[in-house]
Order: C-alpha cells, then sequence, then structure tokens
C-alpha cells in the first residue's frame, strides 16, 4: 500500500512554523505544526480542543471565509491542519497570525462551549487556548517561514 505523503516525511526533522503538506488542485493543506514531535512535549486534550474551537471559528470569519475547507488538530498532538481553496501563502500566513492575535485578544467564553454546541462541551478553556496562541504566534514571529520542510 502507497504511503500517504505526510508519513513521507522526517518528522524528526520537524520545528514548529507554517509548512505546505501537500496541494491538491486548488487545495493546500498547511501543516501549522505547534510543537515538535516526538520530542514529549504534545499538546493535552484540552488545549488542543479550546484552540481548536477558537481558531476555527476566527478563520472561517476572517478574509479567507470562502476559502477555508478544513481546520482540525493531528492525532499526534502536535499540531493542526488548516486546507484552503486558491489563496496565497503569504495571505494564508498574515491570517494565521491575525487569527492568533484574535484568540489572545478574546473577551468571554470559547466558541461553542454549550451543550448543545459540542460533544465534549465541559473540556474547553479560553486560558488554554489564549496561552496556546501566545506560544505559536511567538514562534512563528521569531523566524522566516518559507513554508517547506526541512530535509
Amino acid at each position: 500500500m502507497e504511503k500517504i505523503s505526510s508519513f513521507t516525511v522526517d518528522h524528526d526533522k520537524i520545528e514548529p512554523g507554517v509548512f505546505v503538506s501537500r496541494i491538491d488542485a486548488d487545495i493546500t493543506t498547511y501543516d501549522l505544526r505547534t510543537r515538535r514531535p516526538n520530542m514529549g512535549d504534545y499538546m493535552d486534550n484540552l488545549t488542543m480542543h479550546s484552540f481548536e474551537h477558537m481558531f476555527a471559528t476566527y478563520i472561517r470569519n476572517s478574509p479567507l471565509s470562502e476559502s477555508v475547507i478544513y481546520f482540525g488538530p493531528m492525532g499526534c498532538q502536535t499540531g493542526f491542519y488548516l486546507l484552503v481553496r486558491d489563496a496565497d501563502n503569504e495571505t494564508v500566513l498574515a491570517e494565521i497570525k491575525e487569527t492568533l492575535n484574535k484568540i489572545i485578544d478574546h473577551e468571554g467564553a470559547v466558541f461553542g462551549a454549550e451543550r448543545g454546541e459540542c460533544g465534549n462541551y465541559k473540556n474547553l478553556d479560553i486560558s488554554a487556548a489564549k496561552e496556546e496562541a501566545r506560544r505559536y504566534l511567538a514562534c512563528l514571529d521569531s523566524q522566516s517561514i518559507d513554508f517547506k520542510y526541512k530535509e
């Protein structure tokens, strides 16, 4: 059986950042890597879930709203996938950073934190989402991003 493309990248060389994982016609899959894989520093479920709710809501209400196909966590707990149609890398990066700032500045509860809105609504915490957003934004602001995995 053929390996899926994400399994062909040496995860021991991945650092936190933003990478183009794959391109399928007009859809680009971005790897929003918040943690180094295989290093023992994984997001706990509360952080991953809370950040997902906040980021997904803000990015789907951004200028990219019509282009966003999907946003969700990686099972390995080291990042998220963002699938976008017909958008250039620099625009997507700018919206990622803007979304992180909106999470950091957010007043109130996590979006979708009601029983009827989420299947695990008690497992959400705005402070966890904000801390992850701060951490990831500091990472992105401290580096030059070329969207390519290191070989």
